[in-house]
Order: C-alpha cells, then structure tokens, then sequence
C-alpha cells in the first residue's frame, strides 16, 4: 500500500504553496496512505472540506470565520470534534491569522499546523493531484524507458539482447531516457500508467563494454526525463529462438499486457544480425500513433486483399 509522511508531503508542497509548519513539530511522521483517498467522511464540525477524508484538513476563510464566532465551550468542542478525526495534518489558507487556541491543539495532540497564503480552492487542487500522484498503486518492471516521438516505450527482453545499446542509438536520435534497468510504474488514472525513474538511476544508462553512462552529461538536458504516461511496450526475442509458426508476419492478432488492471500494447520484435532494430521501434511507435487515431495497416491490406479475391470471384 502507497503511503507519505506528512514532513514529506510538506517538503514536496512547501515552495509551491508557500507552507509554514508553526505547530505540531513532533508529528511529521504521520502517515497519508492511498486507502484515505477512497474512503469519503464528512467533518465533524461546521462545513470544513477535507481534502483526504480524516487526514489533511484545509481550513479557509470560511471556516476560519465560524471558529471565529465561537467562545468559551463552544469553541473548545469544535476543536475537539476536529482532533477527534485522527487528523494526520491542518492547513489554515489564505494568510488566515491562527488562534492561539488552534495551536495549542495541535501541539497537544502532535498533529503538524500548517499554513498557506494560497487560496483554499486552488490550494486544495494542488494537494489533490500531488497526493493522487504519489499514493497512486504501483509496481516495477525490468527494462529501458524511452520517451520516443512523444510515447512513453518500455523496452524489454532477456538480460544481454541489447535493450541498453538501442536505448543509446535511440538517444542518439534525439529521443529521451527515463530510466534504465528498473522502472516504476504508477497508475494515475484508471487508464494511465506512469513510468517513473529510481532516484539513484536518474540519468544513468549501462552499456556492456562502456560501463555506467551519465546521458545528461554527455547529451544534454533534453536527453533524459524524470516521467512519461507508459503507451508501449517493445518486447525483443532472439530470432534463433522462435520457430518459423510463432511468427506472425501480418501481426492480424495484437497482443498486450495487462499492468495494474490496464491493458499496454505490446510488440514483438525478432533480433537478428543485421537488423536496424532503432529503425525498426522508431516505425512502431509511428505505427502505434496511427493505430490510435484509427488507422490499422494490416487491416486495410487484409481489406484490400478480400475486395480483390470478391472482383476475380465475380469476373
């Protein structure tokens, strides 16, 4: 299960939203897990809008307007229902002034007070989307990951085919390294995967004879990406090692592969000597954007076939 630290969230979130930690120093490591994403709760005092249910409470001008009209026992009840909710942060918006009040609850429970001089909705949006980013369910695969012509393709194949040499002649075109060796995946969206490189592999491809290759350093900047939404997968496969029937010259069945519940479009390319196998996925990919905008070369031969076969038929 996907899961993030507060100090974390705060770390990633801080510059951009402008964050200040004045209270509850103690509780950065507090965790926000993915199961908190889908389990909806309402708040227990007023109308505050959680923005992970029982989690990350963002606290704007509105809310912070109805713990001003409280006093007495009625405003230590409602900090007492909004602790109760096993909060793992607060963040007061909008440079709202914070209440002494608030405070001492925060520090006495140990739950980080944060605040923002962003507004609450656009605040709110942005730590949606990064919690929904990085609590996203996951998984690794082996292989190099390439941004090609604006598609995410990985790579794959046993060890020693050469994934990382054509990895390096794609680079050479001008196409981008994501990542080598191990690449983790993230399902964003329903139907989005996101292939991501380790932080200790960033920049880095291994080629056998040259060792460990930094490609930013030799190529440039525009050489290498941290991400890319995964499109497809390019499996290589010793031609030796397949019989002349496993081979479906006219490719009529496409294959694919199933990753987190999402179905990745895969081909099968034959290694050989003498085979321009960099040509050969940079042809894939194009072949790929066309499928997805509808058009499909196999089916428009075999099309073209059978109209024929019917006009001899007739003649």
């Amino acid at each position: 299960m996907s899961q993030v630290s507060v100090k974390k969230l705060f770390e990633e979130t801080r510059a951009r939203l402008g964050l200040e930690w004045i209270a509850g120093l103690d509780g950065g490591n507090k965790l926000l897990t993915s199961e908190t994403v889908q389990k909806p709760s309402l708040a227990l005092i007023g109308h505050l809008n959680f923005v992970h249910p029982n989690r990350v409470q963002v606290m704007g001008c509105a809310e912070m307007d109805y713990l001003r009209r409280l006093d007495g026992a009625d405003l230590e009840q409602a900090i007492g229902n909004l602790f109760s909710t096993e909060l793992a942060a607060i963040i007061v918006a909008n440079g709202e002034s914070v209440p002494q009040v608030l405070i001492d609850a925060s520090n006495a429970t140990q739950t980080p007070l944060f605040t923002s001089p962003q507004a609450s909705p656009g605040l709110m949006n942005v730590l949606s989307h990064h919690l929904t980013q990085v609590l996203a369910d996951s998984t690794n695969r082996h292989g190099v990951f390439l941004d090609v012509m604006g598609v995410g393709v990985l790579l794959t194949g046993d060890s020693s085919i050469g994934k990382s040499e054509l990895a390096l002649e794609l680079i050479t075109r001008g196409y981008r390294l994501i990542a080598d060796d191990m690449v983790d995946i993230y399902k964003v969206a329903p139907d989005r995967l996101e292939g991501r490189c380790p932080v200790l592999l960033q920049d880095f491809l291994e080629v056998r004879g040259l060792g460990i290759l930094n490609i930013r350093a030799l190529f440039g900047e525009t050489a290498v990406a941290p991400r890319k939404n995964l499109r497809l997968i390019v499996h290589l496969e010793k031609m030796s090692k397949l019989n002349p029937g496993e081979i479906d010259r006219l490719e009529i069945s496409s294959t694919a592969q199933d990753i987190l519940g999402v179905e990745i479009p895969q081909v099968r390319i034959p290694v050989a000597a003498g085979r321009n196998l960099a040509v050969l996925v940079e042809v894939a990919v194009r072949n790929h954007i066309l499928q997805t905008r509808g058009i499909n070369s196999t089916e428009q031969f075999v099309a073209r076939h059978a109209d024929l076969l019917a006009k001899d038929g007739e003649q």
